[in-house]
């Protein structure tokens, strides 16, 4: 009985280590994907925070996938991982701003571009290109497939004062180049160039998806306006309509306001005025809003969305022309982003500018690497492991081998003196 039994054992043990090394081959998370850990802060009042301060939120990738493997794959998961947490901007819930590697070919770009993402930045790689320089200007929807890097970075020490302002002087389109963290390392930003954004450059601080919703209007608007006389003041009602017709044109574009250009023959704004409300003064501003200027006694700048009808009025009797839109919101020359690179912690990238409120941010964002195994297959495999250990100790105890080995009596030697 004893071999029988220590055969039975051996296939046992045999059986338990098959069948644990079967069952990650089996595993439906190795067979699927590995796992990964969300960034928790997308969906607290941070996240919130960081939307009413005009930032956005785009896509950088997927830890289980590769942009040069399916693209297509990277872009739908990493659009449902922000849409599942998190509204892409304060002027349109879906995100349309992604990161994409150089080496990606047009067909990969168009593929990417179908599953929502409009804007694919830095740096690609393609002929066609977006803000490469002041001159670059964007004139098809697959130049923003190549958007550039202009005005280097945010980072301290890597980052300057001097070719920031040159690139704002320049004018046209600066995409600032920003990161946190590189593995457990704070980056620090250049406070300089912080300084020199909030406080001397005249440009419009925006994001990758603002920039491409208001550039989108080019191709299709429609507005309607009229004018009539009241106490000497003149009341041009004007709005810019939301048609099927433009939707359908760049259905993917946000409803960001747009400013357009108002000839007063010299009349002077006394207010811009909706149903409800006053609409402020824009002077200085350089965030996305709705509102007007009037730098000059000649031109209004008026900046509003899609659908808002409002009343300028006007002291006196005057003719008016609409010229058309400005190139940048609220007519500056100028439109700084700042893209945030490979974001898996917002906390730990946004904290530091709490300070900053006239930065706008690109938040390209991915989770974080997470372990590649299920919790049951990792239990099962600590209880194969300690079956095998007892097996196999019992085998050993059988055989009298071993620390829990019977130890049998000494026997008497025959030739031991009485």
């Amino acid at each position: 009985m004893a071999p029988q039994r220590h055969i039975s054992c051996v296939r046992v043990v045999a059986a338990s280590i098959l069948f644990c090394l079967l069952s990650s081959t089996f595993s439906p998370v190795v067979a699927a994907k590995e796992s990964w850990d969300e960034d928790g802060w997308l969906r607290t009042a941070l996240a919130q925070e960081r939307l009413d301060s005009g930032d956005e939120f785009g896509c950088y990738g997927m830890p289980n996938l590769e942009w040069t493997a399916d693209p297509g794959a990277v872009a739908l998961e990493c659009q449902q991982y922000i849409s599942e947490r998190v509204v892409a901007n304060q002027w349109g819930d879906n995100p349309i701003s992604t990161f994409t590697p150089s080496g990606l070919t047009m067909s990969q770009h168009t593929t990417v571009a179908s599953q929502g993402f409009a804007v694919h930045g830095d740096q690609t790689g393609l002929s066609s290109s977006a803000w490469h320089s002041s001159t670059d200007v964007p004139e098809d929807d697959w130049d923003w497939y190549n958007l550039g890097r202009r005005g280097g970075s945010l980072e301290q020490i890597i980052g300057s004062k001097e070719q920031v302002q040159t690139a704002v002087e320049e004018g046209g389109l600066v995409n600032l180049y920003w990161i946190g963290r590189m593995n457990d390392a704070t980056i620090r930003h250049d406070a300089d160039i912080a300084s020199y954004l909030t406080d001397e450059a005249q440009a419009w601080m925006t994001t990758w998806g603002e920039a491409w919703s208001y550039w989108t209007v080019q191709d299709c608007y429609e507005f309607s306006h009229s004018s009539e006389t009241i106490d000497n003041q003149t009341i041009i009602e004007f709005e810019l309509l939301q048609t099927e017709q433009c939707t359908a044109v760049s259905p993917l574009a946000w409803n960001v306001p747009t400013t357009w250009i108002v000839d007063l023959q010299g009349g002077e704004v006394v207010e811009v005025r909706d149903s409800e409300s006053v609409l402020s003064d824009l002077e200085g501003v350089k965030k996305t809003a709705e509102g007007y200027t009037q730098p000059s006694s000649e031109y209004l700048h008026l900046s509003l969305t899609k659908g808002h009808n409002v009343s300028i009025v006007v002291n006196g009797t005057v003719d008016y022309d609409i010229l058309g839109h400005s190139q940048f919101w609220n007519n500056y020359s100028t439109a700084v982003t700042i893209a945030s690179h490979d974001t898996t912690d917002l906390f730990k990238w946004s904290k530091r500018f709490s300070d900053e409120p006239q930065l706008t941010f690109t938040w390209l964002v991915q989770p974080r690497d997470g372990i590649g195994e299920s919790g049951w297959l990792a239990f099962l495999s600590v209880v194969v492991a300690a079956t095998t250990i007892t097996a196999m100790m019992y085998i050993l105890k059988r055989e009298g081998l071993g620390p829990f080995a019977e130890k049998l009596p000494q026997r008497s030697s025959e030739f031991e003196e009485e």
